[in-house]
């Protein structure tokens, strides 16, 4: 089984935290009022997109899928009142190439969606 790891540490501000990660990385966290780093929230929606992201490149790769470019928006819908869970979360990817199959992207994202993002499941 994989281990994860991250050690967070107070830095300043009410709510700044460092957080270093077990891979030697390092992010900061803050909240909206500090506003020196992303907020958790930021973060969960940044991870689920670039978690799909990879995926699905792999995937087209995999499948000879010839891409000039490729982007991803994250949007994700929270609750008014405490702990502002997120009720939803949609992905949106805009894949180009001179001949992308459009199917295989369809395919590719619903791969990631239902089998292999680690984020998302």
């Amino acid at each position: 089984m994989a281990e994860k790891t991250a050690h967070l540490t107070l830095t300043g501000g009410a709510l700044r935290f460092e957080a270093m990660l077990g891979s030697g990385h390092s992010i900061v966290l803050d909240d909206r009022a500090g506003d020196t780093g992303v907020t958790t929230a930021e973060i969960v929606v940044a991870a689920l997109a670039g978690c799909t992201g990879m995926d699905v490149i792999s995937i087209l790769r995999k499948k000879r899928q010839e891409v000039s470019g490729y982007a991803i928006e994250g949007r994700g819908e929270q609750m008014e009142e405490h702990p502002h869970a997120y009720t939803r979360i949609d992905v949106t990817h805009v894949v180009t190439g001179p001949a992308i199959d459009t199917d295989a992207v369809r395919r590719a994202t619903e791969l990631s969606a239902t089998k292999y993002c680690s984020v998302g499941s």
